[in-house]
């Protein structure tokens, strides 16, 4: 087993967080929501928070995500009010240059005196961008990738060198100058499972994000962490796999699955049509992290993403599992309830866990 699972936690950026139901917690996005839950997850050993950007809802009787704050300044504001959890913002690339996105790094940077990174997305959801004007096409499903690396390429030089003159395909640079350079090396997320996103990853990514499968079933998300091990020996570099979960935990299994089972039952089903009907949109770039899963039924109401689901006891031992798995790096963590479920990790799960006691017992003198 690691000697240690990295915990993040995926914070609530859109209404309603990740659960598409009318029977779930319905709430709406703020600064304060998302300052006390980073805040939590600092006090409790969290080791990163990650904020998404989304700039579409999907409609339906909860409008979900319809209601979205803005990545870059929410983490700036969050930057500045703690003190040791790394912070991740989320850059949609179609909507704003490199340069402007190493500058926005580069004053995060220097207001979490360096504990800021990037989630890089390519966008996947036409709507969010023709809505704007900005969508380059539906060739573009399947260029994203080169898109991207030419994208990052230009990070790289301006973060390491405060210059880059890159002349590509898709940016014609000439002598772009960003300074100051980041006091701290800025890692760099990128959450893709078709092949070009892995091979993408494995030359200019530090993480992989990546989706499990179904309920209970911990280590599913294998086959992608050896698929990233392959790309990453053509390439030399070491990248670990983060795996994203939804908790929903109680006193018993019994109990949590009575949660779980309320949260399926209202379904906005207007919601998960349209979400069905843009992921049926990208058929040139095989299946990608965030389009076709979404859309599978078997636990559409959270996106299909793979959902432990049990007393604090079955959740820790589950996470340990996860642990076990060649090439994981750690989780990020989703809650049906933000605020208890950070609390509920920090006391109640993360101390049964193996791959986090030392975690818990360095915080015992603290909290």
């Amino acid at each position: 087993m690691s000697d240690v699972l990295n915990i993040g936690v995926f914070i609530p950026i859109g209404n309603n967080g990740w659960l598409i139901s009318e029977t779930a917690p319905q709430y709406k996005p703020t600064f304060e929501l998302n300052k006390e839950i980073v805040l939590k997850a600092e006090q409790y050993g969290f080791d990163f928070a990650l904020s998404m950007i989304k700039l579409r809802g999907f409609g339906g009787k909860t409008q979900f995500w319809d209601y979205n704050l803005e990545s870059f300044t929410l983490m700036a504001g969050l930057a500045a009010v703690t003190s040791r959890i790394k912070l991740f913002g989320t850059a949609a690339t179609l909507t704003m240059p490199p340069a402007i996105v190493a500058r926005m790094v580069s004053t995060i940077d220097s207001i979490s005196n360096g504990r800021f990174g990037l989630n890089v997305v390519t966008g996947w959801q036409r709507p969010e961008y023709s809505q704007m004007g900005l969508w380059p096409g539906d060739d573009y499903f399947s260029r994203r990738y080169d898109f991207l690396s030419e994208y990052v390429q230009i990070l790289r030089e301006l973060w390491e060198t405060g210059a880059s003159d890159l002349k590509g395909e898709f940016f014609q640079m000439d002598d772009c100058r960003v300074l100051p350079k980041p006091q701290a090396n800025i890692e760099v997320i990128c959450a893709g499972q078709s092949n070009a996103g892995l091979a993408f990853t494995a030359k200019w990514a530090d993480y992989n994000f990546c989706f499990g499968k179904g309920v209970n079933t911990p280590t599913a998300f294998a086959p992608i962490t050896e698929r990233l091990q392959a790309e990453t020996a053509k390439t030399g570099r070491d990248v670990s796999s983060y795996v994203l979960f939804m908790i929903i935990a109680d006193e018993t299994d019994e109990a949590a699955f009575a949660k779980w089972d309320l949260y399926k039952s209202g379904a906005d089903q207007e919601a998960l049509a349209w979400l069905t009907e843009q992921s049926a949109a990208d058929t040139r770039s095989g299946s990608d992290t965030n389009v076709r899963h979404m859309s599978n039924p078997t636990s559409a109401v959270n996106l299909n993403m793979a959902t432990l689901v049990g007393s604090y006891e079955s959740v820790a031992r589950m996470l340990d599992e996860v642990a076990t798995v060649p090439g994981t790096g750690g989780v990020l963590l989703t809650f049906d309830d933000f605020v208890k479920g950070v609390e509920d990790f920090g006391w109640r799960i993360q101390p049964l866990m193996k791959s986090r006691r030392h975690i818990f017992a360095s915080l015992q003198e603290v909290v």
